[in-house]
């Protein structure tokens, strides 16, 4: 029983990493209709930023409130990919809607700039520059607010840029000199340093329980029902989902529809950022860190069925307790009297890699039986 246990909870563990890393493209793919490639850099931008946020607090001014990093962390990469996203999808997406072929190549393209970006610029210059665009934006709105029609619009756009692009050089130019390891870090790996309070296990008699993958399990749960009230409980969401159903009857009824785009994607980009923050506590991150989810999270939402949010949620859970049972031989300690020929090919199946061909080829079965995944969309919303 113990085993059965320890084996359910790995799962929920493997599959709350994907499931929080699918979230955001269950959004902007299930909602959108946009196949985004370079959803998994947007993770990869998230787990850096964890690390960014990490040194600043081991500076001897912020060391004392190093164990409560992580909550920092999780705002800021949400906000750095969020905005990645918003500039994405204005720059982009936008002139793509409708055509998912050229989306899916320009997405592609996009992530191959981004891991090219972040090989290339040292961290300190790259937060430099992820300020300077964030001081811009919220510049133009205060500025606007503030001065209104006192100033040419032209004139409050520039001073805002030229402010903002003077704080963010400073700002570069320090952190290089304050924190060496952020001028260097670059193309290399680089490891996060968990607190504490973060590290080992919670012991339950002869069970131990990591607690990372436990943070990991609270932040997804957190994560999910944050967007279900937003999609179904706020303002913003329900635009949303009557864009989603109907554009041109949104757009006759006054919802602004290219900002709820934007919106959209902001979202769901700063969700693949908060996914980055939970991959950044299970190992190095690097430049390919997000690859290495990427085809899960479209496995998720096309089995869960592209659009619904609880069957994200179903998929994700049984991908990883399938992962787990098959691949790290748990099925075989399981069931001791497993016939032959099926222990042979448990045997086969049980690693790693073999377990992904075998779970892929388990929803190629299911895909076939359920065309629209496990959960599919009803009325209005599954014809668009």
């Amino acid at each position: 029983m113990t085993l059965l246990f320890e084996s359910l909870f790995n799962g929920v563990a493997i599959g709350s990493v994907l499931l929080i890393a699918a979230l955001g493209l269950a959004i902007v793919f299930g909602l959108m209709g946009v196949i985004n490639l370079a959803h998994g850099e947007l993770i990869m931008l998230g787990a850096y930023t964890t690390y960014v946020v990490q040194s600043f607090f081991k500076l001897p001014l912020l060391e004392p409130l190093f164990g409560v990093y992580i909550a920092v962390a999780v705002v800021f990469a949400f906000l750095v990919s969020g905005l990645v996203g918003l500039l994405l999808e204005n720059s982009v997406i936008r002139r793509l809607y409708g055509r998912p072929l050229e989306t899916l190549l320009a997405t592609w393209g996009v992530s191959l700039i981004l891991q090219q970006f972040v090989r290339t610029v040292p961290l300190a210059w790259s937060t430099g520059l992820w300020l300077t665009i964030l001081l811009a934006l919220v510049g133009q709105l205060l500025a606007g607010r503030l001065l209104g029609s006192r100033l040419p619009p032209w004139l409050l756009r520039l001073g805002v840029w030229i402010l903002a692009v003077m704080v963010g050089l400073g700002s570069a130019s320090w952190i290089s000199g304050a924190m060496p390891k952020l001028a260097r870090a670059s193309a290399r790996n680089v490891d996060v340093t968990a607190p504490r309070w973060l590290r080992g296990g919670l012991d339950l008699g002869d069970w131990t329980l990591p607690v990372p993958r436990l943070v990991i399990i609270g932040l997804t749960v957190l994560a999910v029902l944050g967007v279900y009230w937003f999609l179904n409980r706020s303002l913003w969401g329900l635009r949303i989902r009557a864009v989603t159903q109907n554009r041109a009857m949104s757009d006759c009824l006054g919802i602004p529809t290219q900002t709820v785009d934007s919106l959209t994607f902001a979202v769901g980009s700063g969700l693949a950022g908060v996914a980055g923050v939970a991959v950044s506590l299970l190992g190095s991150v690097g430049p390919n860190v997000g690859g290495d989810y990427i085809v899960g999270c479209f496995m998720v939402v096309v089995l869960g069925g592209v659009g619904s949010l609880w069957g994200a949620v179903v998929a994700s859970t049984g991908i990883g307790v399938l992962t787990d049972m098959i691949g790290a031989g748990r099925l075989l300690q399981v069931w001791p009297q497993m016939p032959p020929w099926l222990q042979q090919g448990v045997e086969f199946f049980a690693t790693t890699s073999m377990a992904r061909v075998l779970i892929f080829a388990l929803i190629v079965v299911v895909l076939q039986v359920q065309p629209a995944g496990l959960f599919p969309q009803r009325g209005r919303m599954a014809e668009v």
